[in-house]
């Protein structure tokens, strides 16, 4: 075998938004883009703010001398300063440039964390639904992954959570809002989940960290918030990107932010630093740095985004599909007719219609539908939606 056996395993079972998007792809070519309703990949549908563009103009024509070299491995000071700027007002939490590492987005900034953090053989708790490659990155980095089913309505089970701990447990990795649930864990339970990790920390002796991914922070609809883990938890870390507040998710640039008041502060962003370097990412992209330290708090227009969650879900109610209106990011899970979740898939397929099986997500018997789309490919796709359904009811 050519490759290594851990990778031919993993294609094995690689990622069903992939599988679907790239199936979408022949399809198009066969029927035509217009006849093809792709609900796969999570790619932002809106444009950046006209700001962003403005921006770019001017960066790239401003005349400063190694404007495109190498800068410090945790990003340019300016930018860390603009963006710990803006967080200290959002989390309450005074946060300086020191406590800001610029990232290749918020993949590269959980693979630094992650990196930084694990010793071969530690475990981190994720609570499912969960993004797929969560495990890869875990794998990445020498961890073990302890996966912990989350309710019905996706809020945590924090009596599972706190089971779930063991001697070897170093990161409760969450994401909130969640891909794919769009599930927003409220300020009653990041305290809770707060709790019971300064609990298991007394119990075994040791520093337990909880790490946000939150790309999705800004998307969320009808005045849900999503509370400060900095705020809430001492050992806290947030993993994030401008990929979906922004829309510039081919860009890569994000960023980690550290809670101050963590004990082993010097050490956690060194190492963070260090990591940056030698996973390869070296520093997140100069050109990007630049625009979005004179970009903090802008986003594109969310309300977009919420009138077609409503469009989604008032369409699939009418059909009687089951699910939980997600508070936030662009998109929706349902549950499926019937316990085979790529059986329903391919069935909505045949009318060409693409979404995600549950089960690559950790959460079997539903399917995930992106509505980061155009407002044509939902009205357009519903015909289907409901066909489909109709073929499983009795």
């Amino acid at each position: 075998m050519t490759i290594s056996k851990k990778i031919q395993g993993f294609l094995s079972g690689s990622s069903w938004i992939r599988k679907m998007f790239e199936e979408g792809l022949s399809l198009k070519l066969q029927y035509g883009a217009g006849n093809v309703f792709d609900f796969s990949l999570g790619n932002p549908s809106l444009e950046p703010p006209a700001r962003f563009k403005e921006l770019l103009r001017d960066v790239a024509g401003e005349n400063i001398s190694g404007m495109h070299g190498y800068m410090p491995n945790a990003g340019y000071a300016e930018t860390r300063e603009a963006v710990a700027f803006y967080l200290s007002g959002e989390h309450s939490v005074p946060l300086s440039a020191e406590h800001i590492i610029m990232t290749c987005g918020a993949g590269g900034a959980l693979n630094v964390i992650l990196k930084t953090l694990l010793d071969p053989g530690d475990e981190v708790i994720i609570p499912t639904p969960f993004f797929v490659e969560y495990r890869f990155y875990v794998d990445n980095n020498g961890g073990i992954t302890k996966l912990v089913k989350t309710k019905e309505d996706f809020s945590l089970d924090l009596g599972a959570m706190g089971d779930a701990f063991t001697e070897k447990t170093k990161i409760v990795l969450i994401n909130s809002p969640n891909n794919p649930t769009g599930k927003v864990y409220n300020e009653a339970t990041i305290r809770k989940l707060t709790a019971i990790i300064e609990e298991k920390c007394r119990v075994y002796g040791k520093d337990i960290y909880l790490v946000s991914d939150e790309p999705y922070s800004d998307i969320v609809y009808d005045g849900v918030k999503v509370p400060s883990i900095l705020s809430a938890c001492k050992n806290s870390i947030i993993a994030s990107s401008y990929s979906k507040s922004l829309s510039l998710a081919g860009e890569r640039i994000g960023f980690i932010a550290v809670n101050p008041e963590n004990a082993n502060l010097e050490d956690v962003i060194n190492g963070m630093v260090l990591s940056n370097r030698i996973l390869g990412f070296v520093n997140a992209p100069a050109l990007m740095q630049r625009i979005v330290a004179r970009i903090q708090g802008e986003r594109v227009n969310v309300e977009e985004y919420r009138k077609k969650r409503d469009m989604l879900c008032d369409g699939l109610s009418s059909f009687g599909y089951q699910f939980t209106r997600p508070e936030g990011t662009f998109y929706l899970f349902v549950r499926t007719p019937i316990e085979d979740d790529v059986e329903f898939v391919r069935a909505l397929q045949k009318r060409k219609i693409l979404t995600v099986p549950g089960s690559g997500f950790g959460g079997p018997g539903h399917f995930r539908i992106a509505y980061c789309v155009d407002d044509a490919t939902i009205i357009n796709a519903m015909e289907g939606f409901g066909q489909t359904l109709k073929e499983y009811l009795p």
